[in-house]
């Protein structure tokens, strides 16, 4: 493939990057606020979605692991998993709060700043990720493998950080889901 056709590809992919990391955060955040009338509440989705988060940060250290090994196959099929882990989550968070009210968190004193520090820059970092996962699996893609690793020195720990706080978050705010 000639520099101009990769460049071209570029400029499609990197459209499209900018609509879904764009979009996705306008539609969930628009879904979180729209309730399902009569809907019974998916309580049970938020473990679910929430050992999600952990698998997904366990398969993002064995990508590192496999590609720090030379194993680029592997690494390619465990990011491409993280991906659909991540959009699997996604889909059910949205679920879950569309059926159900949020859940206030119940503690006091320092545990509560805590608790909210963890679940804004959760928040923050989830939304901001989504354009760096793109960019980075798009220059795999485009067999860019320079761009791609200087990509993932930032995109990774960023993604690990929100696929752990999601873990951490269910957990501190589990006791005071109403069941």
């Amino acid at each position: 493939m000639s520099t101009t056709e990769v460049g071209v590809r570029e400029k499609k992919l990197n459209r499209w990057i900018t609509i879904v990391s764009i979009a996705v955060p306008l539609v969930v955040a628009f879904l979180f606020g729209y309730k399902i009338p009569n809907a019974k509440p998916l309580t049970f989705l938020p473990p679910i979605y929430a050992s999600i988060n952990g698998i997904t940060a366990i398969l993002l250290i064995a990508a590192v692991i496999a590609i720090k090994n030379g194993k680029r196959k592997l690494h390619q099929n465990l990011m491409t998993t993280c991906i659909a882990l991540s959009a699997m989550f996604l889909v059910m968070y949205v679920a879950y709060h569309m059926t159900s009210e949020s859940t206030k968190f119940g503690a006091e004193g320092v545990i509560r700043y805590v608790y909210f520090f963890i679940l804004i820059t959760h928040i923050t970092l989830s939304i901001g990720v989504i354009p760096m996962v793109l960019i980075t699996y798009s220059k795999s893609y485009l067999k860019d493998f320079v761009s791609h690793r200087k990509w993932a020195k930032f995109t990774f720990p960023i993604w690990l950080y929100v696929a752990i706080t999601g873990v951490v978050v269910y957990l501190m705010i589990s006791p005071y889901y109403m069941h």
